[in-house]
């Protein structure tokens, strides 16, 4: 038995970020040195970012001064603390949101759920973002949950594994998997060339996935994971005094390179197919640069990683929900009855994490991802508001 994704939901926070104007915000803080005033414009012309999201209204030059930018636009760095009383302010909203999206377009019900599987890396809370789905949808309270926290921009692979595990040995269960990160809470003037990065392409947002046994959808065939002990000090997540601290180096793409035909190797074995025969490739976004060295290395043509790069174009980096922004775009791009996907992602280890999957029934949009994105806009407005002035509290 097998276990299918019968559908994926995303949410976004209401504040849009143009690139051009947040890059102009980071090059012009008065605490840059020589290298980040040379490093910030280059990179983020460089992103293929066009814009994305944010929980943080102050990052939008436009809007009223906060916790994390003064009155003159100069950037503020609170504690680690006060970033994550945003994340348990704002975070619970786009979980819900996601969640509920995922939950209409299957066309179940909550109270049908037996599983709950959420997932994040950007902040903390306990009573954590699992129960919060649970109440905010009405998900019965005996439902088994488990939340995957820290692992970074790979961890929607482990969450669907566990999701195929229990579809696969239950029949009858339908599980909800939700990922939403909050990134933009971890952003700060720097002129660390890493951290730099970070603010080039990090988004906020938040994507879910309804597994079940049986169904239309995209079905899980099967899952590879690769480590690459190299990579292990050349990209990592840390919690530092002033928010949580991204390790990137630009050696990350040369290793992705390196590594991912080696990695979706037994993924085509298996159905004795090569790299250039599955048309269509849901490859983590993490930036150009990793699509750029992913395709060189697959010899994909422009069309395999065009939801991919779409991602990146409008959402940037979301971390862990990345690849189920992908995933959505395929099914919005619409996808064929037997077609076959094979999804990548990446995060600290190196870890490349993989999966092939089958198109089953005939996928075609029947809502515009923007169009469905405006009412978990409006839901995480509320929650904003009402943390800003929490969070604010006893910041210089």
């Amino acid at each position: 038995m097998s276990a299918t994704i019968r559908a994926i939901g995303t949410a976004v926070p209401e504040t849009t970020l143009e690139q051009a104007a947040v890059r102009d915000l980071f090059a012009s803080q008065p605490d840059l040195g020589r290298l980040g005033r040379r490093l910030v414009p280059a990179a983020f012309d460089a992103s293929a970012v066009e814009h994305r999201h944010t929980v943080l209204e102050e990052l939008d030059s436009t809007r009223p001064s906060g916790a994390f930018r003064d009155d003159h636009g100069v950037l503020r760095s609170p504690s680690t603390g006060t970033r994550n009383d945003r994340y348990r302010e704002l975070a619970p909203a786009l979980f819900v949101a996601a969640a509920r999206d995922a939950v209409d377009r299957a066309g179940v019900t909550p109270q049908s759920i037996t599983h709950v599987v959420t997932v994040s890396c950007t902040g903390f809370t306990q009573p954590g973002p699992d129960l919060d789905v649970v109440t905010e949808l009405g998900i019965p309270r005996t439902v088994f949950r488990q939340h995957i926290g820290f692992m970074g921009c790979c961890a929607a692979f482990p969450a669907l594994r566990i999701a195929a595990a229990f579809a696969e040995s239950v029949p009858s269960a339908v599980v909800l998997v939700v990922c939403a990160e909050l990134c933009t809470l971890h952003v700060r003037a720097s002129d660390d060339p890493d951290q730099i990065v970070a603010n080039s392409v990090f988004g906020d947002g938040a994507a879910a996935a309804v597994v079940t046994a049986e169904g239309a959808g995209l079905r899980l065939d099967d899952f590879a994971t690769t480590v690459v002990p190299e990579g292990a000090s050349e990209m990592a997540w840390n919690i530092g005094d002033e928010g949580f601290e991204m390790v990137l180096s630009t050696a990350v793409p040369k290793l992705v390179g390196a590594t991912v035909a080696e990695a979706v190797a037994p993924l085509l074995s298996a159905v004795g197919s090569a790299a250039v025969d599955v048309p269509t490739w849901a490859v983590h976004p993490g930036g150009r640069a990793i699509l750029d060295r992913t395709q060189v290395a697959l010899g994909l043509p422009d069309a395999a990683l065009s939801a991919s790069r779409a991602v990146l174009r409008d959402h940037g980096n979301v971390s862990s929900a990345t690849v189920l922004f992908v995933l959505r775009q395929v099914l919005d791009d619409g996808i064929d009855d037997g077609a076959p996907v094979i999804a990548l992602a990446f995060g600290p280890g190196l870890t490349v994490e993989a999966a092939r999957l089958t198109a089953v029934g005939s996928l075609r949009p029947s809502i515009p991802t923007r169009e469905q994105d405006e009412p978990a806009k409006a839901a995480t407005a509320a929650a904003r508001d009402h943390a800003v002035e929490t969070a604010t509290t006893g910041v210089s």
